[in-house]
């Protein structure tokens, strides 16, 4: 074997090991979860942890369950509030890629700079408006404080405006005008589907982003049975001595959809995530 050949083959050894290495690394935190959720607190507490599984798993739910009896009413609000953000973002992210894409108006390119301007900005930062705001609105304490402001999303405005205009032919759009189509009808018929790759991109992320949300409930939710799950969660850790097997149980049946549909999604994830750069 040739030097080169040598040392090219060396280099690829060296990074598969360095990426399987990391890739383990990251998944250790889920693996022990799913491992602490079948044991004792005293097993979980002991040196060294437990690293397989074991059978107390059933105890667990029923500490679960009785510590926290809104579950799944708190399961259920979780999952209405990431749908309806996902819905709302994907309409509106898709409207406004679609505008600043393919529609020449005046401002358009001040504005859009705005929009990338807010990307800068730490989230924190406009938490306390948004609760001024929603104070104002008599809206704390409901759901619909945490959907209206996440309805869309400089990051999806931005993906979507940069998959529209690398995906969609201009002289398609001219054909549909002349045809006497509008200019929402040619969103509509025209451009959603042939942006489908990139929704679902932006679906998904939106919706793993908006499920595992916890800073946004803690400052707008006061009621138990309104919490999401995330919250609802950390609220077993004020109750005293935490179970921690319960608390893991707990954690996995909220991660485990998410990495079930992850699983199912990512080939999409990453082509929708890599069409938009080719035109």
């Amino acid at each position: 074997m040739k030097p080169h050949h040598y040392a090219q083959k060396s280099a690829q050894t060296l990074a598969l090991v360095l990426v399987l290495a990391g890739g383990l690394l990251m998944l250790a935190p889920f693996y022990l979860m799913f491992v602490f959720a079948t044991h004792t607190d005293s097993a979980i507490l002991s040196l060294p942890p437990p690293l397989w599984f074991g059978d107390a798993l059933p105890d667990n739910l029923r500490t679960l369950m009785t510590a926290l009896p809104t579950l799944p009413q708190n399961l259920g609000y979780s999952l209405y509030v990431a749908l309806a953000i996902t819905a709302l973002n994907l309409f509106f992210c898709a409207l406004a890629g679609h505008a600043f894409a393919l529609m020449d108006f005046p401002g358009r390119e001040p504005l859009f700079s705005a929009v990338l301007a807010t990307m800068l900005l730490p989230a924190f930062l406009g938490m306390v408006p948004t609760v001024m705001t929603m104070s104002e609105l008599g809206w704390m304490n409901t759901h619909r404080a945490l959907i209206i402001p996440g309805a869309c999303g400089a990051v999806g405005v931005f993906m979507m405006r940069q998959y529209v205009g690398a995906a969609v032919p201009h002289d398609l759009l001219d054909a549909a005008r002349l045809d006497g189509c509008s200019e929402f009808g040619i969103f509509w018929r025209i451009v959603l589907p042939l942006v489908a790759p990139a929704l679902g991109t932006l679906g998904l992320i939106t919706f793993i982003g908006s499920w595992n949300n916890f800073i946004g409930p803690l400052v707008i939710l006061s009621d138990t049975e309104l919490y999401t799950l995330p919250l609802a969660l950390r609220s077993l850790q004020s109750t005293g001595q935490t179970p921690w097997g319960a608390l893991c149980a707990g954690a996995a049946m909220a991660v485990l959809p998410l990495m079930l549909i992850f699983m199912l999604a990512s080939k999409r994830l990453i082509e929708g995530l890599s069409a938009g750069a080719v035109k």
